[in-house]
């Protein structure tokens, strides 16, 4: 994502009423309480931290896309309400945006991988983890006890590639989404 959008992801308990606790890691040092959860100016970072709240579980997810320079007022508010409309959404995440098309399109792409992710055995997800941290297939199968070909089967069947191809498609269209 560029710096043409300003971007902030809310989140909340999945269950009403439930105690928010502390911020989440993945919203970084600008989490903020909002109503029920939390909130930060994530720019850049937002489709990590979407992904990350995701792989945590537990929570609906809100992200908002405004133009930069408006303070964080316009990007909140459209994180909030992106929290709200998450409640009716079955993947609990919502994106709002300026440009409600690009938002609707980004939402529909990190729905997509919030899907791909909630499906991922532990397996794929110790093979995922070790890749994404910069290891090779080679070092991952030596670190997991397993066979190289066991590490690809395990990518595969986790969706890695897709992952990978999709990050960025969501970041471009969260930028668009601004505005």
């Amino acid at each position: 994502m560029s710096l043409s959008a300003s971007v902030a992801v809310a989140c909340a308990p999945l269950t009403a009423g439930a105690p928010a606790g502390s911020p989440p890691a993945a919203l970084g040092s600008r989490a903020r309480p909002a109503g029920e959860g939390w909130v930060a100016v994530v720019d850049d970072a937002a489709v990590d931290a979407v992904l990350a709240l995701v792989r945590e579980g537990g929570r609906r997810i809100g992200v908002g896309a405004a133009p930069p320079g408006l303070g964080d007022g316009p990007v909140v508010l459209a994180a909030r309400r992106a929290l709200e409309a998450a409640r009716r959404r079955p993947a609990r995440l919502a994106v709002r945006g300026t440009d409600a098309v690009a938002a609707a399109d980004a939402q529909a792409v990190l729905t997509a991988l919030a899907v791909l992710l909630a499906r991922r055995s532990a397996a794929a997800w110790a093979a995922v983890d070790l890749l994404a941290a910069g290891a090779t297939r080679a070092a991952a199968a030596a670190t997991l006890g397993v066979s190289r070909q066991a590490v690809a089967q395990r990518l595969a069947a986790a969706s890695w590639d897709l992952e990978r191809e999709l990050r960025p498609t969501a970041a471009r269209l969260l930028d668009r989404a601004a505005g």
